[in-house]
């Protein structure tokens, strides 16, 4: 298995942070508790994976966000739909 260096939350400087805060922002309230919690209460593998360069980590995951706003013309089931189909023929267990 690879291993990546990632910078835990409580060692997080503020730009970090604040990468990490807003795009969690953008995301469904239903996202805001983690299936597989980190014990520490940190970022979870994949958003961690990012943290060494928080612009990457903020425009990677906030993308997402974006695409499940409320004010776009799908449904959120649609939305959800389409996260899945994508996740699904990507081979992405998550």
């Amino acid at each position: 298995m690879a291993w990546i260096r990632t910078i835990p939350t409580s060692e997080a400087d503020e730009k970090l942070l604040h990468a990490m805060e807003s795009q969690r922002d953008l995301y469904p309230i239903e996202y805001a508790t983690p299936v597989h919690p980190i014990p520490d209460g940190g970022a979870s593998g994949i958003v961690a994976s990012h943290s060494l360069i928080p612009d990457a980590l903020y425009h990677a995951f906030a993308t997402f966000g974006a695409l499940m706003s409320p004010d776009l013309p799908l449904e959120r089931r649609q939305h959800e739909m389409i996260a899945t189909m994508v996740s699904v023929t990507n081979r992405c267990h998550y």
